[in-house]
């Protein structure tokens, strides 16, 4: 009997899932708080424990790997040039590799923008700008203020390859932790984020685990080999993808919605489905991640019914009950851990999660919009086109413990009253319903063929 432990350390939580990897099954799941005060290792014995309390003898375990988002994750500052360019490449290359964007920023870093990112305390930093060629005055100036500064997190050089090595030894000068990889975005509005992505985990690994106390778990597993975002977006493109001798399950999307953020993944090509509509804007990643830190059904409740708006919040629930909603939601922003027990606040966190199912998958999608020139009338995509998605799989706990899952996600479909936002026409709804992706995804590093199987034994449809 093989088996694979899969460890996911989170700020709250962590997690535990290990599988048989012989019989193709699920043989245990468990959770501890994540002791990020006393030592992370003693949230790991105690999910050991609980392990063992199932039945599972630990040192018959043949695969032991882990991801984590504690201790706030991996925190990114990116900068770039233009900011819906180069600055957007070197988000995404960020995003993508499951990091935290604290913020992004564009053309030459002023004194308080410097400040500002010190105080943000990244744990890397993204510096980027100019495709090959191109602008050579703004990185340069931009690396130059960085090794000037009070700066303590390392930086990664994703440019102009042109002065790449004259930025590279400008930060070296002033005693930065510099890494030189390919640039973001080599040519006007191609993304080259892979090379990025790369790097960060490199340095994710060999530097940030230690900085943040993960390696406390070496002696009890064979390490934390990538954030948990990067362990989800794996998994997306396993699922979707397959394997050389196993179809997948068809381009997709994954709707996490959590306490602070609601975060959605798609594995999809996302090209136009309709004649006559030309592609516009930076080209999209085929595994995409974007993180809605405005959208979360706890710490950022109130932030969630401002943006998407007071009226639209209570349109989900009745009449009667708007007040009592407004009153709740003042509630779960304090009491960020509450669980609702009674009918009428399930119904709350219902709306909150349609509301935010619905504004962020809208962001995540792309848009058509018209434009007039000499020749006519012309349709122009920006982002990508995810109309005729196959599968959107929802994940957290809000949606996994609801009475109505699929109601939740549902309420990110096409609306024909707003037909230029490209969201998904029919997708078939699939729950993670024993959180299993972060899992599936760490497990795919090393048995792909196992891992596809299992989320196909184990993702549930609604």
């Amino acid at each position: 009997m093989e088996l694979a432990l899969l460890v996911d350390i989170g700020s709250t939580y962590t997690k535990a899932t290990v599988f048989n990897l012989t019989e193709l099954s699920l043989k245990a799941t468990v959770k501890a708080f994540t002791t990020i005060k006393e030592g992370i290792d003693q949230g790991l014995k105690e999910v050991f424990d609980k392990l063992t309390e199932q039945g599972v003898e630990l040192e018959e375990i043949d695969h032991k790997l882990a991801c984590s988002s504690a201790a706030g994750g991996l925190k990114m500052v990116a900068v770039g040039l233009v900011p819906e360019l180069t600055a957007e490449a070197a988000k995404r290359a960020a995003l993508g590799a499951g990091a935290k964007v604290a913020d992004v920023y564009s053309y030459e870093l002023t004194a308080d923008e410097i400040e500002e990112i010190i105080g943000a305390e990244p744990d890397v930093i993204l510096l980027a700008g100019g495709t090959d060629g191109g602008n050579q005055d703004i990185i340069l100036e931009n690396a130059k203020r960085l090794a000037e500064s009070e700066l303590a997190a390392p930086v990664i050089v994703a440019g102009n390859k042109v002065v790449a090595k004259e930025v590279e030894e400008t930060l070296v000068a002033g005693r930065k932790e510099v890494y030189l990889t390919d640039n973001v975005m080599p040519k006007l509005e191609e993304l080259n984020i892979e090379p990025a992505r790369q790097k960060i985990r490199e340095v994710f690994l060999e530097q940030i685990i230690y900085a943040k106390g993960l390696d406390q778990v070496e002696g009890y597993l064979e390490g934390v080999i990538m954030p948990t975002p990067s362990a989800v977006m794996k998994a997306a493109e396993l699922i979707a993808e397959g394997t050389a001798h196993e179809e997948g399950l068809g381009e997709l999307m994954i709707v996490d919605i959590g306490g602070a953020t609601t975060d959605i993944h798609s594995a999809a090509k996302g090209q136009p489905t309709k004649g006559g509509v030309n592609l516009r804007g930076l080209e999209e990643p085929y595994v995409k991640r974007t993180v809605e830190g405005d959208l979360g059904m706890r710490y950022s409740a109130s932030s969630l019914m401002e943006s998407v708006g007071e009226e639209e919040v209570l349109s989900f629930v009745e009449e009667e009950l708007k007040d009592q909603l407004l009153a709740y939601i003042d509630k779960i922003g304090v009491e960020v851990d509450y669980v609702p027990t009674e009918q009428e606040e399930k119904e709350f966190d219902l709306a909150l999660a349609k509301a935010a199912t619905n504004a962020a998958i809208n962001r995540h999608v792309g848009r058509i919009e018209t434009v007039y020139s000499p020749f006519g009338q012309q349709y122009v995509q920006y982002g990508k086109d995810l109309t005729k998605l196959d599968l959107i799989i929802g994940t957290g706990g809000v949606v996994v413990h609801s009475e109505k899952p699929a109601e939740i996600l549902e309420e990110g479909l096409f609306n024909e009253e707003e037909p230029q936002i490209l969201a998904p026409l029919e997708p078939k709804l699939m729950l993670d319903q024993d959180y299993i992706l972060s899992a599936i995804g760490l497990l795919a590093e090393i048995k792909p063929k196992e891992a596809l199987q299992l989320s196909k034994n184990y993702l549930t449809e609604v």
